[in-house]
């Protein structure tokens, strides 16, 4: 997640003074969510509504994008986190109590007012499903696991037949997969349209089926919510109040406007009746919606009733790893075996007791996991890729495992690398390993293709990537629907750097001649501020794979992604590692295809046979060149920080160039580490020793933390 939108999160801080008590019997319960995952219509993110939700005391709200499930784990995270938050705080103000009584010395902490109860608003995870053969859209809400394992397929059904970012579904794909799920029919603005459609889907899943009606906040909120009520009694489907949310503060109506210009392709000065009316469609609590549904609160009590019968929690997903990768021996037999295998491999004149001794201890751990059958998959596609003469190389913090080492998942001897195993698992983070491999960029592919091969479509998918709105891209947009030229959109774009979240300089609008008080360019500037962090699109990640052992698309919604012959989830990294599923990182690097080519030409020249594991290490002309800064196209030592640095490290083992590699980074540089370990290395300074618990993986930084 990048920072922007950790940032935004919290912009709805939650205090315990701003939670609403308990809903009392003449509660509400929203029950439809959009939030910026639908894409351009959306004006709040899903953190913001949950916290809003807690605020206004709603029973329950639910999130139902259009044909998407991409933004349900944020708003499960915020409702998590919220949830942690505020038990904490009860603790403390518990406590504050317990001392304050002691202080005063009245024996009992009941004689001083207990903290009253708060509640936190139960998530319902939905769909909004547009159709392509009906007026009607249909939010769509699981109630059981085995419902949401339909939506979820249901989703992926419709997206499969389409391109990317599109979703084909018609009426009689939810005739047939919409068992146990709430169905509230949106009727379209000729409400006699929807009567057939309602009356068969009523027909086919009695019980379940329910007419909405959301003001239309225009002044015909009365008339509309009647129409609503005799559409219900004409298809025998009862009438649910509904607030068809697209922010969680009246503030965002502005933006909403903004994105509508976006979608539409036109400026905010042709946005004519799109435009919404006002600001109405905010997140509202009972009182609002009971004044506004005064004449039908039976409809208002539904949404109590409905969100009571809708009991799927996203904690119900049960994520297992496939363990047919084991044959006929256990996941963690089989594991042992390769590992014992590899020592012989590796070591063919015996082991050093470390390496035992560290062979023994990473069992011990996997094995108290659960991760065996995650090294396993990723040991079987790095032999595939040498079976077809591939090369490829494990990289990250799994060359600190000995087990990466004798499976042939990394290539780093434990005599060249202080092996920290515990910065690639630890039982007390409670997270999951991650394994980054690197393949020839130009014989990736191969392995992708074979992992979908391997373990089918509906087994197998790439995660997504989130592609957000940054400073550049949202100068860029805002600043064309306002009707700012390009010419002053290149201007004030022009200086950001990089991945910039920071909007729109001021003291850029002044050196432009702009008037930063201009009230136009005053919005642009708020609203350019407001969008960044906001979701534009899914895209596909670099090569993250999650592989499940049942089905991925009851999981998660599958799709096409725009390149040929890739499929992705809905989901990206962020999502599923909050919800503990693992990934397998499947990367192209272009420097394994220069090693490959070079290899080739030294087998044909030379006739070496060389591997990434025979390459000599300490080979000094190479530690020579680099010392002089001679760089370029060094796979990571080539940046200009790098080339900098170079001279005054004068790296001369391999273990310098892991300390090069580490210490050129963003939390070293800034955590001042720089000069320190540059001046101990020169004698200038002496090491600062951080004691015998730590003294062995700082020793050979000199005391240095990287």
């Amino acid at each position: 997640m990048i920072e922007i939108l950790r940032d935004n999160r919290r912009t709805e801080a939650i205090r315990l003074d701003r939670l609403a008590p308990p809903p009392d019997e003449a509660g509400y319960a929203e029950l439809c969510v959009t939030t910026n995952f639908t894409f351009l219509t959306g004006a709040s993110h899903p953190e913001e509504l949950v916290t809003r939700a807690a605020e206004l005391g709603l029973a329950a709200i639910a999130i139902a994008d259009r044909n998407t499930l991409a933004g349900v784990v944020r708003a499960w995270s915020a409702l998590k986190t919220l949830r942690e938050e505020t038990a904490a705080a009860i603790r403390i103000r518990s406590q504050h109590r317990t001392d304050t009584c002691s202080r005063l010395e009245t024996g009992s902490p009941e004689d001083i007012a207990p903290p009253a109860a708060l509640h936190l608003p139960k998530l319902i995870v939905g769909c909004r499903l547009v159709l392509r053969d009906s007026p009607v859209h249909w939010l769509a809400l699981p109630q059981d696991r085995a419902a949401y394992h339909r939506l979820s397929r249901l989703l992926t059904l419709g997206k499969r037949r389409a391109g990317k970012g599109e979703c084909h579904l018609d009426l009689a794909d939810l005739l047939e997969g919409c068992t146990s799920m709430i169905l509230i029919a949106l009727p379209p603005a000729r409400p006699a349209e929807a009567a057939p459609d309602i009356r068969r889907m009523q027909r086919r899943f009695p019980g379940q089926v329910f007419v909405g009606a959301a003001p239309r906040y225009d002044g015909s909120d009365q008339a509309w919510l009647a129409a609503c009520a005799a559409l219900a009694v004409r298809t025998s489907a009862p009438m649910v109040a509904l607030g068809d949310v697209l922010m969680h503060r009246a503030g965002r109506r502005q933006l909403a406007d903004v994105l509508t210009c976006m979608r539409e392709g036109i400026t905010i000065d042709a946005i004519g009746t799109r435009a919404l009316p006002n600001a109405e469609r905010r997140l509202k609590g009972h009182a609002d919606m009971a004044r506004l549904f005064r004449n039908h609160p039976g409809a208002l009590r539904r949404t109590l009733e409905i969100a009571a019968r809708c009991g799927f929690d996203l904690s119900e997903l049960s994520y297992e790893y496939p363990d047919e990768i084991a044959g006929d021996e256990l996941p963690q037999a089989r594991l042992e075996r390769l590992a014992e295998e590899g020592l012989t491999r590796r070591y063919p004149e015996g082991a050093p007791q470390k390496v035992h001794d560290l062979m023994a201890k990473e069992l011990r751990l996997v094995g108290d996991l659960g991760f065996a059958a995650y090294f396993l998959t990723v040991h079987d596609i790095v032999q595939f890729a040498r079976s077809v003469g591939i090369l490829c190389q494990g990289r990250g913090s799994a060359a600190n495992s000995v087990l990466c080492y004798l499976m042939g998942i990394t290539d780093v001897t434990p005599d060249m690398i202080a092996m920290v195993f515990e910065r690639f698992i630890s039982k007390y983070r409670g997270e999951p390993p991650d394994i980054d491999v690197d393949f020839e960029h130009e014989r990736r592919e191969e392995v992708i293709q074979w992992i979908y091969d391997r373990y089918t479509r509906d087994r197998a998918g790439l995660c997504a990537t989130v592609i957000h709105f940054r400073s550049r891209a949202a100068i860029r947009e805002v600043g064309k629907v306002m009707g700012l030229s390009q010419d002053v959109t290149a201007g004030l774009s022009g200086q950001i750097w990089g991945m910039s979240n920071g909007g729109a300089d001021p003291d850029r609008v002044r050196e432009l001649g702009l008037d930063p008080t201009d009230r136009r360019l005053a919005q642009t500037i708020r609203l350019i501020g407001e969008i960044i962090g906001f979701p534009r699109h899914l895209s596909q990640h670099v090569g993250g794979f999650v592989i499940t052992k049942g089905r991925l698309d009851e999981l998660c919604p599958i799709e096409n992604a725009a390149m040929q012959d890739r499929t992705c989830i809905e989901w990206d990294k962020d999502d599923i590692d909050a919800l503990g599923i693992l990934k397998v990182d499947v990367l192209g690097l272009g420097m394994l295809t220069c090693l490959r080519k070079a290899f080739d030409l030294m087998q044909r020249h030379e006739g070496r046979a060389l591997t990434l594991a025979a390459v000599p290490q300490e080979d000094k002309p190479t530690y020579a060149m680099l010392q002089r800064a001679d760089a370029v196209g060094v796979f990571q030592v080539e940046s200009r920080a790098q080339m900098n640095f170079l001279p005054r490290m004068k790296p001369a083992t391999f273990y310098d160039l892991v300390i090069e590699v580490a210490i050129v980074r963003p939390g070293p540089i800034q955590g001042g580490m720089v000069q320190p370990y540059i001046r101990r290395r020169q004698g200038l300074e002496k090491p600062e020793p951080f004691g015998p618990a730590l003294e062995e993986v700082t020793r050979r930084t000199l005391g240095v933390p990287l």
